[in-house]
């Protein structure tokens, strides 16, 4: 990777920083398979099934009560073996939850379990045999605690007899299992209702997603054209300088290597340390590098629209000369920031984050330029590579999907924020469709090398590349949403993008007789 050389000039410093910062963010952005969950992302196609132990695996929504107050929903899972759980809440039957004696459940119960929810610790015995123990001993339900903060798949075997299980067996994970221990502590009533939502056949988040997505790569790549005029680069920093060349991040071959490298290095420290502080630390510089996005696009729309704005400057110790729009900019967007960390799992807090992550992602694109298409074949390939090995082929080494499982999260501590999202809102789990950053910043990376190498080659839409690489990103990312409906289960967009927008300029090139030229341009 390429920085600019030192300078004793101490926006170029603040400058120098805010690049650092910003390829931080492009190195660490989570690429989050295509959507959340679906109730089918849990068939394996591996266990045996036979009559007894055939049923679906099911996403379940567990909602408690601690003494009549209602609690957050938990998600659980189905069983293979049980009785099926009804799809509504008004179908199911809010009973008593009950700790057997002993805990795992794995003996006949000391205490009673007559009509109730046994709430059980994995261990000691096998799934079948907790659930004969807790249905013998007159149980309406078993919850078990998985030990890890996951969900397994409870599963029969080749050698287990016929299961005759007449009530549902559902699993949670390790935080969730706490949340309703802990309300049960000091002899409280815990109440436990379970339900499995049917999934509905039309996500309507989809296309506003996509809108998103798709608005934010083209926005980015003409921003600087467009916005800041005829690519000047007169937008003011955080210093209150004039952004100059010297903020460039210019990436080369071997950013490859040290983005596959990173990246594969942070998505394993967070799926083997999945703790609360390394969630905040991801949150922490997704607000500074919000922070920045959110300055920059609203002061270059400002000096866009009042030129007399840019030359307003106002004499400040250790900053120097900080321009009057940094001045009001700055504290509102900081505001912004702060509130949206304090409120970020409200139900709208997802409109901040968006806001933040498009504002973010335009900055990063004007700061972090591809030179060439032999530099983007080198990212572009590696990116493609990490995605297909961390989703489909971790399985086969760390027994579940690595990405998957750092996408979903834990049920403690804030959601990973490197992402764009939108609300289900025909969907009874009122969960999101998301897609990562990743999956926009490095196809963006192309698009935007080929718009500038339109302008610097006098290229217009009708024999340039920027419309085509523009509508390759389009249909690239509707493939992927595509692949899951129909795969039903997340998709590595970047399996779809890759080909869609590298794929598509170096086909033109080939066939315009340019791609030596694109190969070895410096743009």
């Amino acid at each position: 990777m390429a920085f600019p050389a030192p300078s004793s000039s101490s926006p170029r410093r603040r400058g120098r920083g805010l690049a650092y910062l910003l390829v931080s963010v492009l190195l660490l952005a989570s690429r989050v398979p295509g959507a959340a969950g679906t109730d089918s992302e849990f068939e394996d196609g591996v266990s045996p099934k036979f009559p007894g132990c055939d049923n679906p695996f099911q996403k379940v929504k567990v909602t408690y009560w601690v003494d009549g107050d209602e609690r957050s929903s938990l998600t659980g899972i189905t069983a293979r073996f049980g009785e099926v759980l009804p799809a509504t809440g008004s179908d199911g039957d809010k009973r008593k939850a009950v700790v057997p004696a002993p805990k795992t459940g794995c003996a006949k119960s000391s205490a009673p379990l007559a009509s109730s929810i046994a709430v059980a610790e994995r261990g000691e015995c096998t799934f079948l045999e907790k659930a004969k123990t807790a249905e013998s001993g007159g149980a309406a339900a078993l919850l078990l605690i998985n030990d890890e903060d996951d969900l397994q798949k409870m599963v029969c075997t080749q050698n287990d007899t016929v299961p005759n299980i007449g009530i549902p067996v559902v699993m949670v994970s390790q935080s969730a299992g706490r949340k309703i221990l802990s309300g049960m502590d000091g002899g409280a009533k815990v109440d436990i209702l379970m339900y499995a939502p049917e999934k509905p056949s039309f996500d309507g988040a989809i296309p506003f997603l996509w809108l998103m997505a798709v608005g934010s790569v083209a926005c980015a790549s003409v921003w600087s054209f467009v916005v800041v005029g005829d690519e000047d680069k007169n937008a003011p920093t955080l210093g209150g300088e004039e952004a100059a060349d010297s903020e460039i991040v210019e990436l080369q071959t071997k950013t490859a290597l040290v983005f596959i490298v990173t990246a594969s290095l942070v998505l394993l420290f967070l799926f083997f340390f999945k703790s609360t502080w390394s969630a905040w630390l991801l949150v922490v510089l997704f607000c500074l590098s919000g922070l920045q996005g959110l300055h920059y696009v609203a002061s270059t729309l400002i000096v866009r629209a009042c030129d007399r704005c840019r030359e307003a400057k106002v004499a400040l110790p250790v900053l120097g000369n900080v321009t009057v729009v940094t001045l009001v900019i700055l504290p509102l967007a900081l505001i912004f920031v702060v509130v949206w960390a304090v409120h970020q799992n409200s139900p709208f807090a997802w409109v901040g984050q968006d806001l933040m992550g498009i504002c973010m992602m335009i900055l990063v694109l004007q700061v972090v330029h591809l030179p060439n298409i032999k530099v983007a074949t080198a990212l572009l390939v590696s990116a493609f590579m990490y995605d297909i090995f961390w989703v489909f082929i971790s399985p086969f080494i760390f027994k579940k999907s690595v990405m998957i499982t750092v996408a979903r999260g834990s049920d403690e501590g804030p959601s990973l924020p490197m992402v764009l999202k939108m609300p289900k809102e025909f969907d009874t789990w009122n969960g999101y469709d998301m897609i990562g950053f990743g999956d926009i910043l490095f196809p963006g990376l192309l698009v935007a090398f080929s718009f500038r190498y339109d302008r610097a080659n006098g290229k217009d839409l009708t024999d340039g590349y920027f419309l085509c690489l523009m509508i390759g990103y389009a249909f690239g990312l509707s493939c992927t949403y595509v692949g899951l409906y129909l795969m039903k289960s997340g998709q590595p967009a970047l399996l779809y993008l890759v080909p869609s927008t590298l794929g598509t300029i170096v086909t033109l090139g080939a066939k315009r007789g340019e791609l030596s030229q694109l190969w070895n341009a410096k743009v």
